[in-house]
Order: C-alpha cells, then sequence, then structure tokens
C-alpha cells in the first residue's frame, strides 16, 4: 500500500496525500471514477507533486476503508469530501473528477461556491462523463454480480488478474455496485452553473461520452469553457497519463492566472 505524507494525513478517511507538495502550490483534489481508488491515481500524483498539492480522495468501502459502509449517493460524497477540506490549509482549489468522480467533483465545487465562498475552487475538471444535467442509467446496479464484472471487463479499465480472483472481485463488486447506484440515482438541477472556469477531457475513443454531451458541460459554468481530447476510450487515462499530467498542469496555470486577475492581483 502506498504511503501518505505524514503533514498530509486526514482524520476523516476521506483524502490521502502521498507527495511533499511545493510551498504555495494550489491544491489539485483527484475524485476517482466507479470502483476506482485514490491509489490508483498515485502516479498521476507523482507527476504533478511539483506542480500542486495533490489529494487523492478515498471512497469507503476499498482498501484500506473496506470494513466501512459504502456511500451510494452523490450529495453525501460531495459533503464529506467538502468536511474533509474546509480544516485544511487555504491553497487555491482546483478539482479533478474521472467518470463518477466527475460528478462528484462538480457538486463539491457547487456546495464550496454557495456555502463556503471563501474557500471556493478556482477551476474544475471533468473527465469521461457527459454533462452533469443529462442522466445516465444503465442499470448496472441491479446487475448480478457475474454481470457486473463482465461490465466491468467491457470498459477495459480493470487489469484481468483481478476479474479472474474470485475472492477480491467478491470484495470489490460492493463498493462498484454502490459507486453504480449513486451515478445512476444522481439528478444533476439543469441550470446550475458555477462561477469559476470549468474544463471536460475526454478519451477520443470513449463511445460512452458523445461530443454533444461532453460539450453540455459548457452549459455548467459562467466563466471559461474548454475540451480536452485524448487518444484511447474509457480509461485513456491509464495510457496517456503523461500527456494528461502535462494538460493538467497547464490547466492549472491558467486557473491560477484568471483567478489573480479576477481578484485584481
Amino acid at each position: 500500500m502506498k504511503r501518505t505524507y505524514g503533514p498530509g494525513s486526514d482524520p476523516t478517511g476521506w483524502l490521502r496525500q502521498y507527495h511533499r507538495p511545493p510551498a504555495d502550490a494550489p491544491t489539485l483534489v483527484v475524485l476517482p471514477h466507479a470502483g476506482g481508488s485514490a491509489t490508483g491515481y498515485y502516479t498521476l500524483s507523482a507527476a504533478l507533486s511539483d506542480r500542486a498539492e495533490v489529494l487523492n480522495v478515498q471512497y469507503p468501502g476499498r482498501q484500506d476503508r473496506l470494513g466501512e459502509r459504502c456511500v451510494d449517493d452523490i450529495g453525501e460524497m460531495a459533503d464529506r469530501v467538502v468536511e474533509a477540506l474546509l480544516p485544511r490549509p487555504d491553497r487555491p482549489l482546483v478539482l479533478f473528477g474521472h467518470s463518477l468522480g466527475s460528478i462528484v467533483a462538480y457538486e463539491v465545487a457547487l456546495r464550496l461556491e454557495s456555502l463556503h465562498p471563501d474557500r471556493a475552487p478556482i477551476g474544475v475538471i471533468v473527465s469521461g462523463r457527459p454533462a452533469a444535467a443529462i442522466h445516465l442509467s444503465r442499470g448496472l446496479s441491479l446487475l448480478g454480480d457475474d454481470d457486473l464484472a463482465s461490465s466491468i471487463s467491457d470498459l477495459s479499465g480493470t487489469p484481468p488478474e483481478l476479474l479472474a480472483d474470485k475472492d477480491l472481485m467478491s470484495a470489490v463488486l460492493p463498493s462498484l455496485r454502490a459507486d453504480f447506484k449513486a451515478a445512476e440515482s444522481y439528478r444533476g438541477a439543469s441550470g446550475t452553473r458555477l462561477a469559476c472556469p470549468l474544463y471536460a477531457y475526454s478519451g477520443a475513443q470513449d463511445h460512452n461520452v458523445p461530443r454533444a454531451g461532453l460539450l453540455r458541460w459548457s452549459e455548467h459554468t459562467a466563466s471559461g469553457f474548454r475540451v480536452r481530447y485524448f487518444e484511447g476510450g474509457h480509461f485513456y487515462l491509464q495510457s496517456q497519463e503523461p500527456e494528461v499530467a502535462r494538460a493538467m498542469a497547464e490547466d492549472l496555470r491558467a486557473f491560477t492566472a484568471a483567478s489573480l486577475v479576477g481578484s485584481g492581483r
């Protein structure tokens, strides 16, 4: 298991900090996909550790949180992440979420802007999902274990050796099912808009994210909007991580510069 950097320890259990951050760097919060974990984004954290204080979210019901109750509601996930972030030192904040994580990131940003405006993010990056206002439900949370395992195999994001290990899969499937239930029951309010810039990433060959659906994320910001495509399917992050890290570093700089201009500094 990856060790967490000491000063980045989080008593709530929701945040993992694996690398010492530079002084005065922005905070980047990484919210995983359905079935994902904080360690799955460890190498992305390493790649960006010279640019940001990277905090990887660990949802309950997996890895070192295996014995905890899974959360199957996006609103509760967002509430818990906000609670974990508020006590931390106040750095400029950017949220990045992939697939399920994108709507959690969006809901966290909405809560911070409305309830804690002094801690509002300076930018949000969503990835691998159509806009929050588009309801998605493939009924995956209702599938039996074998069919659920087959469905995640089709997305090509799970190592074959894990899929073949019945004991490991029996430990993984409850959290995966809860994540799918959270995603499928989510109803993003149309017309909600962030004040900060929002950028959208996608795999160019991800058939789960049609271009029109990705572009509709522009409806969820009153500020700057940008789309980036990378080679690959739904889990393009795995094969294109160096390119993704470079793009995120560039976007972190853009968010920071825009926030300084907006504050008059």
